[in-house]
């Protein structure tokens, strides 16, 4: 499993919330759903979002854009266009004062907006779960990255574009896949680009020493990792390890691991029904009061209370 793998393996789409929207000027949609990260790409016409921080960016048919939340932003047909909607939690959509939407402004199957032939189509798609895997992936993201069509090329923007409107037994899983397989190009372009500032840890995973115990780490958390064993796997001195994986992560080698494992637990526990002792023992932990102590002490919640927290 390499970096980029891995990490997303924690924000994959789970009956992700996908939308054509089809818009005719004037437009502005103001986006407060809290949703940690959302895809946008243009397929006609054009479409401003304006971050709650920083400048506004222009799409055009082609662009994607992969805006990291949960601030809240404006999508509109100019960039100093008023909010003339509003999309909350769970894609629940009303005017400013509350009234409801969804139903007037629905065109057909996941297809959205002011008029049936309105000039500028968006897909959106958007992750609802914060996927604690992917922590790592999400805190390396701007809050906007911008991607225009000259820079990328990616296949799946006119599949997804196909897709979306489809009523088929199944469409729901297929589209997360798609959405997913559109994450993963993004993400790779942005961090390709030409003076593209990667994170430590995607950096890390090109080092012969430190990739190799990354992966294996990644790969079977619940082995009983020490940092000797872990270095004699790596071919080096256990201080060697040590201090170069602490350079190029930016944290030890068992920190590394204990967030990991938090992380893993953290998903399993809000998308399966799996017993605390079992989810322990499938991330390393000997059992529920030992992945207790460590899920209080670095989360400051009890594992229980994250599975019935918000």
């Amino acid at each position: 499993m390499d970096a980029l793998a891995g990490l997303l393996d924690g924000p994959r789409a789970r009956g992700a919330f996908l939308l054509r929207m089809v818009m005719e000027p004037p437009w502005s949609v103001r986006v407060e759903d809290g949703a940690p990260i959302c895809l946008m790409c243009v397929t006609e016409g054009e479409a401003w979002i304006v971050p709650r921080t920083g400048d506004p960016v222009l799409l055009r048919p082609g662009d994607l854009a992969v805006v990291r939340g949960p601030e809240p932003y404006t999508v509109a047909d100019v960039p100093d266009a008023p909010p003339r909607a509003l999309i909350g939690p769970d894609g629940s959509c009303t005017t400013l004062t509350g009234e409801p939407l969804a139903e007037s402004m629905r065109l057909g199957v996941r297809t959205w907006g002011n008029a049936p032939d309105g000039r500028t189509t968006v897909l959106v798609g958007t992750y609802r779960m914060d996927g604690e895997v992917g922590r790592g992936l999400l805190d390396a993201l701007p809050d906007l990255a911008h991607l225009p069509a000259e820079g990328w090329r990616c296949p799946l923007m006119p599949f997804l574009d196909e897709e979306i409107a489809r009523d088929e037994p199944g469409q729901s899983v297929v589209l997360d896949r798609v959405l997913d397989l559109l994450l993963i190009a993004g993400v790779r372009a942005w961090f390709s680009r030409p003076g593209a500032e990667a994170p430590a840890w995607y950096r890390a995973m090109g080092d012969p020493v430190v990739g190799r115990a990354l992966r294996l780490l990644q790969d079977d958390p619940a082995h009983p990792w020490t940092v000797a064993s872990l270095a004699a796997k790596a071919g080096v001195s256990r201080a060697a390890l040590a201090r170069r994986f602490t350079a190029l992560v930016g944290e030890p080698p068992m920190a590394y691991l204990t967030g990991w494992r938090l992380a893993l637990a953290a998903d399993l526990l809000r998308e399966t029904d799996a017993t605390v002792e079992s989810v322990a023992r499938q991330v390393g932990y000997s059992g529920a009061f030992a992945l207790s102590a460590a899920f209080k002490r670095v989360r400051g919640i009890s594992p229980q209370k994250h599975r019935t927290g918000p």
